[in-house]
């Protein structure tokens, strides 16, 4: 069974007498990868600063590795790396000197830890440059870099593909799958790119209003959002032939969509051929996490 790295109960948070949170309740496995997403304003950063402790929590408990993050914050922070918002370095220093810096925080951090890490976000020609000299993009991979120094088993990430080029995010994604898989890393980040989320993440949840109105496997979600309908694409010669229903959307000359049970395709195909319709393809269409976002959360835009 994995070991559950982050767990948050019942978690709080008010402001002026102003709800922000309201008993949230999730938790992270060893080797799972979690896309924490909502709309704008929804408590997403509000959440990672109460886990980080960067902010008092009214009620409720965050327990990392099994230590508390109130009574016992040395312990609970010992192997958690993180991002919140847009790191922030010495401007005037070169990347390594950055990285120096924060390894003098540790213990057992030396040279050659920081030549892993630098090779592994991609910086080796210009760890030696003023970081005044990155691009966001760039600076954005020094940020990866100081927060997996210490070899965290909790990686915590605040919108980590801004700033980043195509290349450069998926080249992060790679490099998280590899950190869940072969070291085991529990990742939880925060992301409005739900297309890239979509792609790694092997858990979503969902904040709205301050209330967790999702949380499941990312597989759990695209399913549960069609109910027992399912979307298919089908292709024929002539969709001027059809009979145009509510479960029908006409695409082009050639190809609609339906609507339907899986059960209910047979029957459907049979219509079809009895009008003498040719058929070339029928396909089930994937929901996306956007599709399902969109669905659980009434269409709010995400931030």
């Amino acid at each position: 069974m994995s070991k559950t790295v982050l767990k948050c109960d019942n978690l709080n948070k008010v402001i002026k007498k102003k709800q922000i949170l309201n008993n949230v309740s999730f938790e992270l496995n060893e080797g799972e990868i979690l896309g924490f997403i909502g709309p704008n304003g929804a408590g997403k950063t509000t959440t990672i600063k109460l886990v980080l402790g960067l902010q008092n929590i009214t009620s409720g408990t965050v327990k990392i590795n099994g230590f508390d993050i109130k009574s016992d914050f040395v312990k609970a922070i010992e192997k958690v790396g993180a991002i919140v918002e847009n790191p922030d370095f010495y401007m005037y220093l070169s990347g390594r000197k950055n990285l120096e810096l924060i390894a003098n925080m540790y213990k057992n951090i030396d040279s050659k830890r920081i030549d892993e890490v630098v090779k592994l976000v991609g910086l080796e020609n210009r760890i030696n440059d003023k970081v005044s000299k990155y691009s966001l993009g760039m600076r954005q991979r020094l940020g990866i870099a100081q927060a997996i120094l210490n070899k965290p088993n909790l990686l915590i990430l605040d919108e980590p593909t801004n700033g980043l080029d195509p290349e450069g995010i998926k080249d992060l994604r790679e490099f998280l799958v590899k950190l869940a898989k072969e070291e085991k890393m529990a990742i939880f980040i925060s992301s409005h790119n739900l297309a890239e989320l979509e792609s790694f993440c092997t858990k979503v949840c969902i904040i709205k209003n301050g209330k967790i109105i999702e949380n499941t496997s990312m597989d759990d979600l695209k399913s549960k959002s069609n109910g027992d309908e399912k979307i298919y694409s089908v292709e024929i010669n002539d969709t001027k032939l059809l009979e145009v229903t509510e479960n029908i959307a006409i695409i082009d000359e050639n190809k609609f969509t339906l609507s339907a049970k899986k059960d209910d395709i047979p029957a459907f195909v049979e219509k079809l051929v009895e009008k003498n319709i040719k058929i070339y393809e029928i396909k089930e269409e994937k929901v996306s996490l956007e599709d399902a976002f969109l669905k659980r959360t009434g269409g709010n835009v995400i931030g």
